[in-house]
This record gives structure tokens, C-alpha cells and sequence, in this order.
């Protein structure tokens, strides 16, 4: 009507007026998440919206700047979701897991160097090739190239060899078997056993690091027999080599050791939390066996969360075009679920590049408020404003190894 003065609206109420400007919400079942700053509440749960086919892959990728709230929605979501009957096994490599550990009733597995427990990644319970991946992947990153075929030959006979009798094999064993092979094994390739000492033994020195030196005592035997998996919540405390130059091999191989027991129990669905992923993802070699280990969880009722600061840190890790850059986007393309906080303006490209975001999307990234985040699940999107209850909030706490003692309540 003319001369009607106009009336203002904040967005939060235009959208009762418009409504169809405004995301319809993935539902009502799930973990509650927040508030959906253009809806209602927000809630999430992969193998519910798998099971619907909203999405096709479960995992999840979360970024963000230090402080914007990123790890305070992957605690409180590893908590929700126990609701739920979902089991949570969190890669620590910080130490901060410790305060959500004991809230739960679990204590921490922490692994240290010459400490009382260990895993062997080469658990009888893992497949066989499970356990070789891992050894190509592992051995890659230690010598910081791709294995070449005879190296890929000598890992396979080593581990068989490594593996018979009645013992299950070892990281020691393999080295032993590299080292110093049989007969009878270096005849089953038609190779004398001086050739193929030969083609394993710069591996084998690579390997030898992981149970010996300033590593030893945490890959070098059998799996500590108090180690217990059954918990509703499991966390793996790396804290103590989280200033080593192999922290992403160490990291890959309790990550192989976890993921290759818990395959056992198919009836149970299962979180994994992979907390600081660059370290994971730095190196080629390991890139790929996570690429491959994320393509496996459908088949093994996983949901694998990948924590890191910035999307680039997936680009980062190889030249345009490049084969590590190929891998880093492949494991992105398997990940349905992208949850990006806030980000500085020389990271937004990257991300855009990444994730495929609108302008609009791209504009607010370096706006967006603490605890508030861009989610991406599948093609869709939503504005998600985390919200704490103040139980939780004694729990997020990613300060308190400066006011604690380290590895407090760790076993």
C-alpha cells in the first residue's frame, strides 16, 4: 500500500514469511547438534542418514581455525552419540581426551616409548592384507618415496615368513625376515637369498626404527593383554610422540591395529576419531592407506572423523596434478560430511577449490562466529550454531594440560 513505511525483519523471522528460502533439516534423528541458524534444530547421525540415503559415504571431515569451536563439537558429538548404542574410539594425539575418557567411565590407553603397553599392528585378529597394507604404507613414509617392486616382494615374503609357526608375526619378525630370510623363501621367488637381502634391506633399517631407539617399546611385541576394547568409548593417547618426525607413521600403525580389531565386531557401529590428520596425511605413502581405509567403512559400520585446522592441508600435501594431491582429493570425494569452521581469508580459495562452495558460502567462512559452522552433507548445506550444555563444557576443555598434569588418569 503506498505510503506504508516498510517493515524490517531479522532473517531469523523472514524466514517464517519466506519459507522457502530455508533448508528443510535432515530430520529428527540423530545426535542433537545445535540450532540451524535458518531452521529449527539441527541433528546428525551418518549411519542414520546412510541408512535413509541421504548420504552414500559415512565419514566426516572437520576443520577450522584453533579456538572456533571444532573440537568442542567432535567431543561433545563422540558423547551424544553413545546415546545412540555407538562405539567411540578417539586417535589422541594431543592428550586432550583424557577429561571425556574418565566422564565415560574408560580410562586412556596411553602408548609411550619404553612404556608397559603395546599393540602390534601386526595382529593375528587383522587381516593378512590388512597387515601388509599397512607395512607398504609405513615403510613408504620412512623412506620418504614409493616402495619399488622388489621392496613390495620382500615385504610379502617377509611377513609370511615373519607369520609361521605358531607365533603371530611382529614388526621384529619382519625385520628379522628382511634381514635374514630363508632358503626355502628366497627359492619360492626364484631368487637367491643374497638378492633378495638385497631388495629388502633398506627397508628393514627404515622399519628397525620402530622397534628399536627412541621408539622402542611401543610397536615391538605382542598386544598388551590389558588392553581392553570393550569400553563404549576408547581413546589412544600418542601424546608422548607427538613431537616425533614419525608421529605420522606411529600414528598409522595404532590407527591399523584399532581399526583391524574392531573389524571384528561387525554388529556394532563404530565412531573413529582422527584427531590432528595431517600427520596422516603429510605423506603419500600413509595418504593412500587411509584413502583405502576410508573406503572400507560401509563395509565395516565405520564412521571415520578426520580432524584437521584447514582444507589445505589436503592440497598441501603434493604439487597440482600430482599423485598426493590425486590421493588427498579422492579421500575428500569419500567423505560426505564436511564441516568447516572459521577461516582466515588466504585459506578461503583453497577451500572453495576443495568443497565446491557457492560465493555466498565462501563469503562467510572468515565471518563465522566461535562455535557456529558451514556444514556440507552431501549437496546440501546448513549454518549450524553448536550448542553446549554445561556438563559439557567442563569436558571441551582443550586448555587443561596447562593447568593439569600430562596424561592424567592415563593407565
Amino acid at each position: 500500500m503506498r505510503g506504508q513505511r516498510a517493515h524490517r525483519v531479522t532473517t531469523a523471522h523472514l524466514q517464517a514469511a519466506y519459507p522457502f528460502v530455508a533448508e528443510g533439516g535432515l530430520g529428527g534423528r540423530g545426535a542433537f547438534i545445535g540450532k540451524d541458524l535458518f531452521g529449527g534444530s539441527f541433528t546428525y547421525d551418518a549411519f542414520e542418514l546412510y541408512e535413509h540415503g541421504v548420504i552414500t559415504s559415512p565419514n566426516m571431515v572437520v576443520a577450522g581455525q584453533l579456538g572456533r569451536g571444532k573440537s568442542a563439537l567432535v567431543k561433545t558429538l563422540c558423547l551424544r552419540e553413545q546415546v545412540f548404542g555407538r562405539r567411540v574410539v578417539v586417535m589422541d594425539p594431543k592428550g586432550e581426551y583424557a577429561q571425556l575418557a574418565s566422564f565415560c567411565d574408560t580410562k586412556v590407553i596411553g602408548l609411550r616409548p619404553r612404556g608397559r603397553l603395546r599393540l602390534n599392528p601386526l595382529d593375528d585378529r587383522i587381516a593378512r592384507e590388512d597387515q601388509l597394507r599397512l607395512l607398504h604404507a609405513i615403510s613408504a613414509a620412512a623412506l620418504e618415496r614409493s616402495l619399488r617392486p622388489q621392496e613390495k616382494t620382500a615385504l610379502e615374503r617377509a611377513l609370511e615368513q615373519a607369520g609361521q609357526g605358531r607365533g603371530e608375526p611382529t614388526l621384529p619378525k619382519v625385520v628379522d625376515a628382511l634381514l635374514n630370510p630363508s632358503d626355502e623363501a628366497a627359492t619360492a621367488i626364484s631368487a637367491d637369498r643374497r638378492a633378495w637381502v638385497g631388495w629388502g634391506r633398506e627397508v628393514a633399517f627404515e622399519l628397525r626404527r620402530l622397534v628399536t631407539g627412541d621408539l622402542k617399546g611401543m610397536f615391538d611385541g605382542k598386544t598388551s593383554r590389558s588392553i581392553d576394547l570393550g569400553a563404549d568409548m576408547v581413546v589412544l593417547d600418542l601424546s608422548a610422540v607427538y613431537d616425533s618426525d614419525a608421529l605420522g607413521i606411529l600414528m598409522t600403525c595404532a590407527a591399523a591395529w584399532l581399526q583391524g580389531v574392531l573389524a571384528e565386531s561387525t554388529t556394532r557401529k563404530t565412531i573413529f576419531v582422527l584427531d590432528e590428520a595431517w600427520a596422516i596425511l603429510s605423506n603419500l605413502g600413509i595418504a593412500k592407506w587411509l584413502q583405502a581405509s576410508f573406503k572400507l567403512s560401509r563395509a565395516r559400520g565405520l564412521q571415520n572423523i578426520a580432524v584437521m585446522h584447514r582444507f589445505s592441508d589436503l592440497s598441501a600435501t603434493g604439487s597440482q596434478g600430482s599423485q598426493q594431491e590425486r590421493v588427498a582429493r579422492g579421500l575428500l570425494s569419500d567423505t560426505e560430511t564436511r564441516v568447516v569452521y572459521a577461516q582466515p581469508h588466504s585459506e578461503v580459495k583453497a577451500t572453495c577449490d576443495l568443497l565446491g562452495l557457492t560465493e555466498t558460502e565462501a563469503a562467510l567462512l572468515p565471518q563465522l562466529e566461535r562455535g557456529v559452522a558451514l556444514w556440507k552433507v552431501g549437496e546440501r548445506s546448513f549454518l549450524v550454531w553448536h550448542l553446549l550444555g554445561e556438563t559439557e563444557r567442563a569436558l571441551i576443555d582443550t586448555d587443561s594440560r596447562m593447568i593439569q598434569p600430562r596424561l592424567a588418569g592415563v593407565t
